[in-house]
């Protein structure tokens, strides 16, 4: 049956001086316990606790009399014999005993612990599988919020003034999980506790203005395994996500079960929902008091209207927040095996977008064709001729190695290579997504490429009928 007992000041027995029994008081401590050691010698770490009397060294000998007193017991040693003394001793007197690593001789089990004090997560397999506790602790700890323990204890402080305000226990619920998935939590995430005890204080006076929020979160070029952890733990306190087309399958699914998805995505030259219209149903959503995802790959504020879409937030005032995500060049070019930079190779990288408004300034293309640089060019297959046709007559060299990534980071990922004169047909028929990659380090692809087959541009065509 699972307890959690309180230690503070309380007397705990712990019988051994050794590495395990200090692994043990060093937890005991952190509860607050009161810890006496019973050992013939103490570790040097347990000597200098019982030095500056932050433990209390009770006797080199055990003596049933010293569990008279106590509330539980641990023994630690390596003494078979004498831990089963411990044990019978302690059973004898109704006291919590725990044998390290003997789980017949336990009336209690240290749990393993996910500290986000005040607030306590346990996972134990009952003894028959600690490991697999610990891996279970681990993925958990990943999981959960650092700021689980402030929002846990602000949420203590505010507990008595709720209940006088709302007098049922289903609208005391109600509020706190509205608290705890929306604005408050973030701000708290953020790091801002007084803004979020405001929240809380208007909730409480204005109980009918409810204040979503819009979160932009990256997710990545592809790769479930790239998105942040806290991107992650966004999604699950959606109430709604908006997509786009770039947002993966395996990603989706990790959004939480009951959140609205919508998709609002693009494609060059076949916008599936107008920009104003994204714009605007994000803002009508929050405007409900939803939590507001809008997911877009890889990183929201490289070449992915993010910052537009926040203006927009802004103007309404709406409250906002950014989960960035891996950027495309970064995580397309990194499972393809090509460093953006190398010594040897290129001192700069720069990201060019391939699709821009009609109504912009030109290109640099001399600065763009300058040697001993990477480009990274986005939505650029569409334009594939013209960028090899002007870089090359702006000065960079055609024989300068080029390769197209598609579908980077993903497990049907395809990475083409070739020269600047060949980037036209290297791009024409590779499968969407692509990303455009130009420079010297391009020639590394060979030497380090370490995710899926690839394959050189003489036989990509071939591995295009192969994926279909």
């Amino acid at each position: 049956m699972p307890l959690f007992a309180v230690l503070k000041d309380r007397p705990v027995l712990v019988v051994g001086g050794g590495e395990i029994a200090s692994r043990k008081i060093t937890f005991l401590r952190r509860a607050g316990a009161n810890v006496q050691v019973v050992a013939a010698r103490l570790d040097p770490e347990l000597a200098v606790l019982a030095e500056q009397q932050h433990i209390h060294w009770l006797a080199t000998a055990f003596a049933e009399a010293q569990l008279d007193s106590v509330f539980l017991v641990i023994a630690a040693t390596n003494d078979s014999e004498l831990n089963q003394r411990v044990f019978a001793a302690a059973n004898a007197r109704h006291r919590l005993v725990n044998v390290v690593d003997n789980q017949p001789l336990c009336s209690f089990i240290f749990p393993s612990i996910v500290d986000r004090s005040p607030l306590l997560v346990a996972v134990s397999s009952g003894g028959n599988a600690p490991v697999l506790a610990r891996l279970l602790r681990e993925k958990l700890e990943a999981l959960l919020p650092k700021d689980l323990g402030k929002m846990a204890a602000v949420a203590g402080r505010w507990r008595e003034r709720i209940k006088t305000h709302l007098h049922s226990t289903a609208e005391r619920r109600r509020f706190w999980e509205r608290a705890f998935r929306g604005r408050f939590a973030s701000l708290m995430a953020a790091g801002n506790s007084q803004a979020a005890e405001q929240v809380l204080e208007d909730a409480l006076a204005h109980p009918e203005r409810e204040q979503g929020e819009i979160i932009l979160v990256g997710a990545g070029p592809g790769d479930a395994g790239l998105l942040t952890l806290r991107g992650l733990q966004v999604l699950q306190q959606a109430d709604v996500v908006f997509y786009d087309h770039l947002v993966t399958d395996e990603i989706r699914e990790l959004v939480l079960r009951d959140a609205e998805l919508i998709c609002v995505g693009k494609r060059a030259g076949k916008h599936a929902v107008p920009q104003h219209e994204t714009n605007q149903m994000l803002i009508a959503a929050a405007r409900e008091g939803k939590t507001v995802v809008r997911l877009k790959g890889g990183d929201p504020f490289i070449f992915g209207r993010g910052g537009e879409e926040l203006q927009a937030a802004a103007a309404a005032g709406i409250p906002f927040q950014v989960v960035p995500g891996v950027t495309a060049a970064s995580g397309a070019t990194a499972y393809a095996g090509i460093p953006l930079t190398h010594r040897e190779h290129a001192q700069s990288v720069t990201f060019v977008t391939g699709h821009y408004k009609p109504d912009s300034a030109p290109f640099d293309w001399a600065q763009l064709a300058q040697s001993r640089q990477t480009l990274a060019i986005y939505m650029g297959t569409m334009k594939a001729a013209e960028i090899s046709d002007q870089l090359i007559r702006h000065g960079r060299d055609q024989h300068t190695p080029v390769a197209v990534i598609s579908r980077g980071t993903r497990a049907d990922q395809n990475v083409s290579t070739g020269t600047l004169q060949q980037l036209e047909n290297l791009a024409k028929e590779a499968p969407m997504p692509a990303l455009l990659v130009i420079g010297e380090v391009v020639n590394l692809h060979h030497q380090l490429a370490w995710f899926q087959h690839t394959t050189g541009a003489e036989d990509f065509r071939a591995s295009v009928v192969n994926l279909a």
